[in-house]
């Protein structure tokens, strides 16, 4: 079976190129476990300017990105069955549901937005999906679609050297990450937990749930709401809270 690839489409692609050759994505990306384009929207454009942004029709601040030239980007970069996504702040909300969902893809085509956004035939015309990363507003999409990249390539298997530990990330499960320490014990008059030099591995994995239903249900009520929790959950929720 061939590697996963992502394919970026953008007006700038010195900003999202440096960010694939560091770290575990650069490694992977060498060993061909993931392959990830980057093309130059530009390269689309019909005039000698290459122009790819025009005044919106009915007046309005901003410029729009023109259709023919993102259309045709797509299409030339698309491969059968690719999924492509519009990086614009009026879209799905990204998170680790749909990046477990987007790890499973064949191919991502992601479009970089910029200026006021898209001309709206752009999607009804490839079937793209918008996505946003957050309720705020970038200049561009650039730092969205590298976020999809971090959080979609981790979920391949072979990118991480320990797969294992994807399952103890936050948000896996629907809740936050327990607190975690590392030498030295004492630190500025704060000590690990006891529990966590005891050796007894059950009580570890007790007092780890437990800080993660904590954690979850002060700083993240709206997930907390969502969690599936058994009985074990709650009566050690209520033993903390104690």
């Amino acid at each position: 079976m061939s590697s996963p690839r992502i394919d970026v489409l953008t007006l700038f692609p010195a900003l999202v190129r440096p960010f694939l050759e560091g770290s575990l994505l650069g490694q992977a990306l060498r060993a061909g476990t993931v392959e990830i384009a980057v093309t130059d929207l530009r390269d689309f454009a019909t005039d000698p300017h290459r122009t790819l942004d025009d005044a919106p029709y009915g007046g309005g601040d901003g410029m729009v990105l023109k259709c023919e030239p993102v259309v045709a980007a797509i299409e030339a970069t698309r491969r059968p069955g690719g999924r492509v996504i519009l990086l614009s702040p009026r879209g799905r909300a990204f998170d680790q549901d749909l990046a477990r969902e987007l790890s499973k893809e064949r191919q991502l085509v992601l479009v970089c937005g910029r200026y006021a956004g898209f001309d709206e035939r752009v999607g009804e015309i490839t079937g793209a999906e918008e996505l946003s990363i957050g309720d705020y507003v970038l200049s561009g999409g650039e730092l969205g679609a590298l976020v999809v990249i971090e959080a979609v390539t981790r979920l391949v298997p072979g990118v991480l050297g320990n797969p294992a530990s994807i399952e103890s990330d936050s948000l896996c499960g629907g809740l936050l990450e327990h607190p975690l320490y590392t030498r030295p014990r004492s630190f500025r008059g704060r000590e690990v937990p006891d529990v966590l030099v005891s050796g007894n591995h059950s009580a570890v994995a007790r007092w780890r749930r437990a800080q993660s239903l904590l954690l979850t249900k002060r700083r993240r009520p709206d997930l907390f709401r969502n969690a599936a929790l058994d009985e074990e959950d709650r009566r050690l929720l209520e033993e903390s809270e104690s």
